[in-house]
């Protein structure tokens, strides 16, 4: 999905003049550091630039149109030269006594946003308003302040050279949150797989918990994981719905997965224990598995719910699974197909150095 930048114009780009009106070439001043640091944001392409602006009164007698227009598509004139462009200017025209949805923190003027196909959680409010964090909290996004303190933001500078190191940091940051909930289960999951392998689980299922854990610290993902299941009646839904919110969750934060490896896989021992998994984020689901446990049982996960696990997995995250194992002692067994898993997706989501290019023939995944 898309990211976006809703971008304030007085006070965040330009030098807003104490009468609050940009109305003359004079007035004409750009923040310090503002055209090359929002040069380096719009070459990374990571986000679509939008420009959200309160004009107060733009139109009428205490603000001519005439004296708006020529200084505005001038400052646009020498962005557009430093390779700044917006795609898509809101300008709201009200008065604050008037209280219109479309005037900021309103998001009437940005309904368009909402559509699905923007990824807010990971978009920004940058602005230098406390109106602007309100507006970025009413759209669903997060917010840079300028020149201001709010404990809302997820920064506050004046410094924006600043401002582009940790929107372009955030672009990368490959993420996702899902929630799933159903009449059998309500799953959350949050992942980062650019973590430090921390995780905070809660399933009802302390083997099932400390494979999870054993998954986030071998891939050096961080992993949240609360499960809230039907496992009064058994064990089933609570491990495949984690599973395939475990999966989605991955599908999102790869997103189209340019410069990433792609192919991972890993051989691993524990005890008299040998798991072997590989893994394809190849877009579609395969599953192939080779080995049998022994016991019904570990602890309260069913060992049948092991391959159902990678299988539901498979299903969302889209990618291709090979597992075979070998060995006597299934716990054994089934903590090592965890940790060879982790560190197979480890190897498949790892960046490629200088390379951001999608890794198939085909061009997609």
């Amino acid at each position: 999905m898309k990211k976006a930048l809703f971008i304030d114009r007085d006070g965040t780009i330009m030098i807003e003049p104490p009468d609050e009106q940009i109305d003359s070439y004079e007035k004409l001043a750009f923040l310090p550091g503002a055209i090359s640091a929002l040069r380096r944001i719009a070459q990374a392409g990571a986000y679509e630039l939008v420009m959200v602006t309160n004009q107060d009164g733009l139109g009428t007698a205490s603000f001519p149109e005439d004296t708006f227009w020529p200084v505005h598509r001038k400052m646009l004139e020498i962005l557009a030269s430093e390779g700044v462009q917006f795609q898509a200017i809101h300008i709201d025209r009200s008065f604050a006594h008037e209280n219109l949805p479309t005037r900021k923190p309103g998001i009437g003027m940005l309904t368009a946003y909402l559509d699905g196909s923007y990824d807010l959680a990971n978009s920004f409010v940058i602005g230098d308003r406390i109106t602007d964090v309100q507006l970025a909290a009413n759209l669903g996004c997060r917010s840079v302040l300028i020149g201001k303190t709010d404990p809302r933001a997820a920064l506050c500078t004046s410094d924006w050279h600043q401002i582009a190191d940790f929107l372009l940091a955030a672009a990368m940051a490959r993420s996702a949150a899902i929630h799933r909930k159903t009449k059998e289960t309500d799953i959350s999951v949050a992942l980062q797989i650019d973590g430090q392998g921390r995780s905070e689980i809660t399933t009802g299922i302390g083997f099932f918990d400390h494979m999870l854990d054993q998954l986030a610290r071998h891939s050096g993902c961080s992993l949240h994981i609360r499960a809230l299941g039907d496992l009064p009646i058994d064990e089933h839904h609570t491990i495949e719905d984690t599973a395939l919110a475990l999966g989605e969750a991955f599908a999102r934060a790869l997103g189209d997965k340019k410069g990433i490896e792609r192919y991972g896989f890993a051989i691993l021992p524990m005890d008299e224990a040998l798991a072997q998994v590989a893994i394809d984020f190849s877009g579609r689901p395969w599953l192939v598995w080779e080995g049998a446990f022994q016991r019904e049982k570990v602890g309260q996960m069913p060992t049948e719910m092991v391959y159902h696990f990678f299988k539901s997995f498979s299903d969302t995250a889209k990618c291709n699974i090979h597992v075979r194992f070998w060995g006597s002692n299934d716990h054994h067994q089934i903590e090592i197909i965890f940790k060879a898993f982790a560190r197979a997706i480890r190897m498949a989501t790892a960046l490629r150095p200088g390379d951001s290019s999608i890794p198939s023939t085909k061009g997609v995944l």
